[in-house]
C-alpha cells in the first residue's frame, strides 16, 4: 500500500465536509479547510482574539498515551485562552507534525479532535501537516464585542482574587502518571478526565465581561499566572491558603502541605484566575465552582498566608 500524501492524509481525516455529506460549514465560516486560508464572518461590533498554543511529546503528553486524548487536550488547552479573555470560539487551525502517517493513530486522533471541536463549538478550518517529532500547535480565532475582552492588566487593589475551580489536578495527575501517587480508583478516574478533558467555560468569560477587573487562565500554575497580572497591573497579592479550592477526592492522598503546593504551583488547572471589585461578590459567589481565594494589594510581591512567595510555576527554558 503507498504511503499517506500530505494531502490526502488531510482530505481523509481533517475534512468533514467531504468525509459526511450530512456536514453543513457553520455559518460564521465562509471557506473552511481546502484553501490557501479560511475565511470567517466577523459579528457585528466585534474584535478578533486570536492564540496558539504548542504541545510537543514527552513535554505536555505521553507520546504513547491514547491519541484521541492527546487531541482533545490539545485543543482544549489552546481554547482556555478564549475564555480567559471573554471571547467566544470561531473555529482553530492545525499544524500537526507526525513521525510517520499512521493511520491507526490518525484515525483516533481526528476522531477525538473533531468530536471535541464539535463539544466546543470551534470547528476545525485549516491547517498544515508535515514530517518530525511529534509536535502539535494549534491556533484559535474567537470573538468577543468592542472593548470588552478580558485582559491581564487592570486589578486594583482591594479587588478580590477569584478562580473558576479546583486547583493542583494536573499536577496530581502528571505524579499518578509517573508513579509518584498512589489513590483510590475514583480519584485516579477524575485526574484524567482532568488532565486529558479540562473544563473550558466560554459562559463563565462572558459573564465575566462587566465583572472582572483582569483574567488568565492558569496553565503555568496559579503562582505564576497571578503574578503576570500583578506585573501588568503594578499591584501585589494576597492568597489565603485554607481557602484554595482541592478536589476532596484526591486531596486525603497526599500530605495538607503536597495538596496546597500543587495548587500553587502546579500547572495544567486551565481554570480561570480573576479579579473583581468587593461589591461582585455576592453575585460571583452564586456561581458554581466560584471561589474567592484572596485580594490584591499595594505592592509587587505575592503572599501566600503572610509569606513572601517566589514565582514558581512551569517554565520551558
Amino acid at each position: 500500500m503507498p504511503a499517506l500524501g500530505e494531502f490526502e492524509l488531510i482530505q481523509r481525516y481533517f475534512t468533514p465536509s467531504l468525509s459526511s455529506t450530512s456536514y453543513k460549514l457553520p455559518e460564521n465560516i465562509s471557506i473552511g479547510v481546502g484553501d490557501d486560508c479560511a475565511v470567517l464572518k466577523m459579528p457585528a461590533n466585534a474584535e478578533l482574539a486570536i492564540s496558539v498554543d504548542t504541545q510537543v511529546a514527552g513535554v505536555h503528553f505521553h507520546a504513547d498515551a491514547d491519541p484521541s486524548l492527546i487531541a482533545a487536550r490539545a485543543l482544549r488547552c489552546a481554547a482556555s485562552d478564549l475564555a480567559a479573555m471573554g471571547a467566544e470560539p470561531l473555529g482553530f487551525t492545525l499544524a500537526l507534525t507526525l513521525p510517520s502517517a499512521d493511520e491507526n493513530w490518525l484515525e483516533k486522533f481526528s476522531s477525538g479532535l473533531l468530536q471535541t471541536a464539535q463539544q466546543l463549538r470551534c470547528p476545525l478550518i485549516g491547517g498544515d501537516t508535515t514530517r518530525g517529532p511529534l509536535c502539535i500547535s494549534i491556533q484559535v480565532h474567537g470573538s468577543v464585542p468592542s472593548g470588552k475582552a478580558l485582559r491581564r492588566g487592570g486589578a486594583k487593589t482591594g479587588d478580590d482574587i477569584w478562580v473558576s475551580g479546583t486547583l493542583g489536578d494536573g499536577a496530581a495527575a502528571l505524579a499518578l502518571m509517573e508513579k509518584r501517587m498512589t489513590t483510590s480508583n475514583a480519584a485516579a478516574d477524575y485526574l484524567w478526565q482532568r488532565f486529558y478533558h479540562p473544563d473550558i467555560d466560554f459562559s463563565l468569560g462572558v459573564r465575566l465581561r462587566d465583572i472582572a477587573s483582569s483574567c488568565i487562565d492558569v496553565s503555568d500554575g496559579l503562582l505564576a499566572d497571578l503574578d503576570h497580572i500583578c506585573k501588568a497591573s503594578g499591584v501585589g497579592a494576597r492568597i489565603e491558603s485554607v481557602a484554595l479550592p482541592i478536589a476532596t477526592v484526591w486531596h486525603d492522598s497526599v500530605s495538607v502541605e503536597q495538596a496546597q503546593q500543587w495548587a500553587l504551583t502546579g500547572g495544567d488547572d486551565y481554570r480561570l484566575c480573576f479579579t473583581a471589585a468587593p461589591q461582585h461578590a455576592i453575585v460571583l459567589q452564586s456561581v458554581q465552582g466560584v471561589r474567592c481565594i484572596g485580594r490584591i494589594v499595594e505592592g509587587v510581591d505575592i503572599l501566600v498566608d503572610d509569606a513572601k512567595m517566589m514565582n514558581s510555576g512551569f517554565r520551558h527554558f
